[in-house]
């Protein structure tokens, strides 16, 4: 009965109920942008960092994985006393340079990994097969659309120019054998992974026993702090990464984002807040008369105050539904924008939906709508019958 005196009021005025609604859609989807952001990159960048399952990062002493062109140095034996240290389960070698893709006089550049198919953990392969032969690679769609190669296409690859004699130091013909997603370069970057002796090979006449960093994952329930500093004590010449440190430097300096989605999120319920109270003030206001003649006729005080409130709380369900969808969709435009700022992660989202986010967005406008139409209900259910019939016959 209440709920059904609480439409029909709405149902009025449908204009400027509708109006409302979609106020309220507009501040909810704003809401949940906000609460997805505030969480979306700090669950990105972990999901990210701990998708291969690997918890420690070896670099040259002092650098991040391919910040500069320093390398390891004596990698084989780097990799033999890694593997002699208990608690080391599985290593996974990287190195990265510059290729050129050749086509008579020309060519192109792109990026290039020497990795162990079998453990590596910098891409997802998407189509074909791995590179399991010194002949194959695996590239991704930029390389693809930059070159116009398809998979299973044959392509020369060449390094080390030499602008004196104008020619390559080194040519590997190779085969595209799969296409994969690099889960740590740009989107934008072209780029190949090669098997890690066929490029160590390309970059030297005898080959470079080099890589530019180690990938590490730990026997389960080993202390990887324990490790990581056991491994910079055999390693000198190295810096041991932990994942979880990398991890926690990253959600702190995302705090900025978080109390950016936290006060345009607070502002958005405001708004919703203020939407909902004028509204349903409006629509008492309008109606005192018929709230006193309801009170004359023995409607008790809570009866008509919860009426009101309900009058609120319609309309802020239906506009947190629509908002809720509206903000999915929102969120979806935005990150594809956002996911195109040079340098970032191919696997990096801005707005992850959760949702744990998406109840969190609905109860937050729930209880603001309650508080929206409190003020409006306490004012209808304690209006003095007697001077408000009075007042609206002589009016």
């Amino acid at each position: 009965m209440r709920l059904a005196l609480a439409w029909s009021s709405l149902f009025r005025h449908p204009v400027r109920t509708a109006l409302a609604v979609l106020g309220v859609a507009v501040s909810a989807a704003m809401l949940l942008d906000m609460v997805m952001l505030a969480s979306g990159m700090q669950v990105s960048f972990r999901a990210l960092l701990m998708r291969q399952g690997f918890e420690i990062r070896l670099t040259p002493k002092g650098t991040l994985p391919f910040d500069t062109e320093a390398r390891i140095a004596r990698a084989a034996s780097a990799e033999s006393s890694l593997r002699a240290m208990p608690g080391v389960r599985e290593i996974s070698p990287v190195l990265g340079t510059t290729l050129h893709v050749v086509r008579g006089e020309a060519s192109e550049a792109c990026f290039a990994l020497g990795i162990r198919p079998a453990v590596q953990g910098d891409y997802e392969l998407e189509q074909g097969r791995d590179a399991e032969g010194d002949d194959q690679l695996v590239a991704n769609s930029t390389f693809l659309a930059r070159t116009g190669a398809v998979v299973g296409d044959t392509l020369e690859l060449a390094a080390g120019y030499d602008a004196q004699l104008r020619t390559w130091t080194a040519r590997r013909r190779v085969i595209v054998a799969g296409r994969g997603r690099f889960l740590y370069l740009a989107a934008d970057q072209a780029a190949v992974a090669l098997p890690l002796g066929a490029l160590q090979a390309m970059l030297a006449p005898g080959g470079v026993d080099e890589v530019s960093l180690f990938m590490v994952k730990t026997v389960p329930g080993r202390d990887v702090e324990g490790l990581r500093a056991g491994i910079e004590r055999v390693l000198p010449r190295v810096t041991a990464i932990a994942t979880a440190d990398a991890v926690r430097s990253v959600e702190e300096r995302l705090s900025y984002f978080r109390q950016l989605a936290f006060i345009l999120g607070t502002v958005s319920l405001i708004v919703g807040f203020l939407l909902v109270s004028t509204l349903v003030t409006v629509s008492v206001q309008e109606r005192v008369g018929e709230m006193a003649v309801m009170r004359a006729l023995g409607i008790s005080r809570p009866h008509i105050a919860q009426q009101v409130m309900l009058e609120g709380l319609a309309i802020s369900v239906v506009g947190a539904v629509l908002g809720l969808a509206l903000g999915l969709l929102t969120a979806e435009y935005l990150n594809g924008i956002l996911r195109t700022f040079p340098g970032l992660p191919a696997a990096i989202d801005f707005f992850v939906f959760e949702p744990r986010a998406a109840w969190q967005s609905f109860g937050l406008l729930i209880v603001t709508a309650v508080l929206a139409g409190a003020f409006p209900a306490w004012r209808a259910a304690s209006l003095p019958i007697a001077t408000t019939l009075r007042t609206e016959a002589v009016s």
